[in-house]
């Protein structure tokens, strides 16, 4: 008797991934090391001086991580409520923060109590930041107003409430220390000037704004709101140059890297997207647990954290260079290796074979005990349906040649079927499984034609069977049309390539005609 030969699954040609060296660049990162928070981090921002900590606002505190700790080496709790966007100053030695009940605090990293407060919002302080100039600060509340407040005194310079809803996000300048920008759910971004009673720049942005960010050269804003990141032109008065949709809900966060050649963006829908600042164009994503409320990269591209909803911080530290080094120890030579491979026993010689054990998939072990009913359902289960659906139509194929597809396919429940249909209408339309997909069908449409009617999610099934078959055929048939327009085309191209060629050897030989004639 022959011994059993296990299904031959056909190997499709898949369609490579495109490797980039965005792609390598990204993927460089070690596996994300999680940290829980108190609550929503609403705010990440790292130091811009070594040892780059980084400061994560959550709930009522403000944790100061290690580049590398697990745990916060600094907290700051002084809130009576909610506390948000905790931000460094350029020389890393200060932290001002915002907060629920309207006030902002002013902190030294090497302390703990406030060393200022700045009372005047009469709501909520969602954004505050430091002016390039270290001593002055900008904040934007619920109350609809954008303030600018002096360290020294602890004074209110001038206060802006020329938004008609909440501000919520805003950036200063790195070149100008008088200029900053604030965002507001009024769809508006306001670009202010200290040394004027208003804003000098009104720029609509068409969603309700939750980020905005200035390039270093600050001659380009972003902003983000609702599914959109745009980037206007500020020396061209607020110019658009380009409008981003590539996530699905709405986006949160922006940043850049060290560099300013890529830009990113965190969103609701879990994703963060990585753009090229010359082409605008998606570089890379990474997918995240939950929705993303802030994001931030350190100065040197080292460390993304990224905080979501659910109060988790996501960190990812880049993978060091591995170094080369040269081994001491002297390799074998190549021929060290490829010895007696080419060698070809002889006639008087005694081989002995080691006989390999094969392992039988459980589908194949079904099949060789003639169980054809059981064997399609392993091949239905949905590891082997949804991620190789070529071993399921393998093994329909191997039933159909054995004879016994039609028994395997009958006496089966609602539910059975419901799953061969799902299956047959979801794959029926691939080129690489249609042949064998229409068999099944045509079957399937025998053995249960009987019983139609009775079952709704059957006869449902039968009908997106029917609607998927019917738009293939109308692709071919536009397809066809296609074809034959195009040979027409060439066609002609050929006639009129044909004619002029004879033209040209007529032409040709009338000239040497007549030169000969001369």
């Amino acid at each position: 008797m022959a011994a059993y030969k296990p299904v031959v699954v056909p190997a499709f040609p898949k369609l490579g991934e495109r490797i980039t060296q965005d792609t390598v660049y990204w993927r460089g990162y070690k596996t994300p090391v999680q940290i829980k928070e108190f609550g929503a981090v609403n705010k990440i921002d790292f130091s811009p001086v070594p040892p780059y900590n980084y400061a994560v606002t959550a709930s009522s505190r403000i944790h100061i991580y290690g580049r590398y700790s697990q745990e916060p080496i600094k907290t700051f709790s002084r809130f009576k409520d909610a506390a948000y966007c905790a931000t460094y100053r350029d020389d890393g030695n200060l932290l001002v923060a915002g907060s629920e009940e309207g006030s902002i605090r002013l902190f030294d990293i090497s302390g703990r109590a406030p060393l200022r407060q700045f009372d005047g919002h009469t709501k909520a302080v969602h954004v505050v930041g430091f002016l390039s100039d270290k001593y002055r600060i900008f904040s934007g509340g619920d109350d609809y107003s954008s303030n600018l407040w002096d360290i020294p005194s602890a004074t209110e310079i001038v206060s802006y409430s020329e938004h008609n809803d909440y501000v919520r996000c805003g950036c200063a300048s790195k070149v100008n220390a008088d200029v900053f920008i604030t965002g507001s759910y009024d769809h508006t971004v306001k670009l202010f000037d200290a040394r004027t009673k208003s804003s000098v720049m009104t720029i609509e942005h068409g969603q309700p704004v939750e980020s905005v960010l200035l390039f270093p050269s600050g001659g380009l804003l972003v902003s983000a709101g609702g599914r959109y990141v745009k980037v206007w032109d500020i020396l061209k008065g607020g110019q658009l140059l380009v409008s981003l949709k590539n996530h699905h809900k709405t986006v949160t966060c922006l940043c850049l890297n060290s560099s300013g050649q890529r830009l990113l963006s965190g969103s609701l829908d879990r994703h963060v997207k990585i753009y090229s600042t010359t082409s605008y164009k998606v570089v890379h994503s990474f997918n995240y647990a939950t929705s993303i409320l802030s994001l931030a990269l350190s100065p040197e591209d080292a460390t993304i954290v990224v905080g979501m909803t659910n109060g988790v911080l996501n960190v990812k530290h880049r993978k060091p260079e591995e170094r080369k080094e040269k081994s001491q120890k002297r390799q074998p030579a190549y021929r060290t290796y490829v010895k007696g491979r080419t060698y070809m026993p002889k006639q008087e010689d005694f081989c002995v074979s080691k006989p390999v054990k094969r392992v039988l998939r459980k589908y194949d072990k079904l099949l060789k005990s003639f169980q054809s009913s059981k064997a399609l359902d392993a091949v239905l289960e949905p590891p082997i349906r949804l991620y190789t659906p070529e071993v399921t139509v393998a093994v329909m194929q191997e039933l159909h040649r054995r004879g016994t597809l039609r028994s395997a396919l009958a006496g089966r429940d609602e539910k059975q079927i419901n799953l061969l249909l799902t299956f047959v209408a979801r794959r029926v339309i691939e080129p690489r499984f249609t042949p064998v997909l229409v068999t099944v069908a045509d079957m399937i449409t025998d053995i249960y034609q009987p019983v139609v009617g009775q079952s709704a999610i059957v006869d449902r099934q039968f009908l997106k069977l029917q609607e998927a078959i019917g738009k293939e055929i109308d692709y071919q048939e536009e397809l066809l049309e296609v074809l034959g327009m195009m040979d027409t085309l060439f066609a002609t191209f050929t006639k009129k390539k044909d004619t002029y060629l004879e033209e040209n050897k007529s032409n040709g030989l009338t000239d040497t005609i007549e030169t000969n004639t001369n």
